[in-house]
């Protein structure tokens, strides 16, 4: 079964960031995390759960962004809810990976089945309020998570796999109880400009920013930039840094 071509490309495109991860890997009831901690202060209580794109652990990008997080005072966990199973890095730009067949190895049952035990860890652990940052293929499960009222607030970025209109009336329920933060850009065959406009209709009241909704926007960017784009164009380099920014202020904005 071939992928197709618009879901494909924009899925599994991409770039390597250059760095060495900080944190450490852990088993959290029998899965692997990532595991980021501040080096100083830091609240136990609060955690940042990091979803990644499809490419998961095995690409160092999503560590580093969970690094960035740590820096600013937040204990992340990248817990790998693809159960051993991302696709290698080896697979990006190469237009010859299998995605349509990866995809049904790795539905909602699959991957609930990675997080929800990490969730449960940590509330055993101490830990009681929870954001969601999603990348992505992790995009749709930061929204899930928000509808199940599982997590306090939520970053989404190019989110992938939603369902249309659906998932954004089923958000609106939870919002503003769950303030939630939708970082979009120019291109993007999985969540296009015509979806953000739905969007903005129906959580933000046809704004850009509604109770408990904000959208923000990089012109110039594409699918993927937020956690894989090339930072040796201007407009994704900044596009990348804003969202980061973008999302701290968002947490701060409602007290995480």
């Amino acid at each position: 079964m071939s992928s197709s071509p618009s879901l494909a490309q924009c899925c599994i495109n991409g770039v390597t960031w250059e760095g060495s991860p900080e944190g450490q890997i852990r088993s959290i009831n029998g899965v692997d995390v990532y595991v980021a901690e501040p080096k100083q202060g830091g609240d136990k209580s609060k955690a940042v759960l990091f979803l990644t794109d499809i490419f998961g652990l095995d690409l160092v990008n999503s560590k580093l962004l969970a690094d960035d997080y740590a820096r600013k005072g937040y204990y992340t966990y990248v817990a790998d809810y693809l159960n051993g199973d991302a696709v290698e890095k080896d697979a990006m730009n190469t237009g010859k990976f299998d995605f349509m067949g990866w995809l049904s190895k790795h539905g909602e049952e699959a991957t609930h089945a990675g997080l929800d035990p990490v969730i449960d860890g940590l509330k055993e652990q101490g830990v009681c309020k929870f954001a969601a940052v999603g990348y992505c293929f992790g995009g749709k499960y930061a929204v899930r998570l928000a509808i199940q009222k599982r997590i306090s607030l939520g970053m989404i970025a190019h989110p992938s796999l939603l369902q249309l209109p659906a998932d954004l009336e089923s958000l609106k329920k939870v919002t503003p109880e769950i303030p939630m933060l939708f970082v979009t850009c120019t291109t993007d065959q999985q969540y296009p400009p015509e979806a953000q406009k739905t969007g903005d209709d129906i959580l933000g009241n046809g704004s850009m920013e509604g109770e408990g909704y904000k959208r923000v926007f990089y012109e110039g960017c594409s699918h993927g930039f937020a956690v894989r784009g090339d930072k040796s164009d201007p407009k994704v380099k900044f596009g990348k840094e804003d969202a980061f920014k973008q999302t701290i202020e968002w947490f701060k904005k409602h007290d995480f």
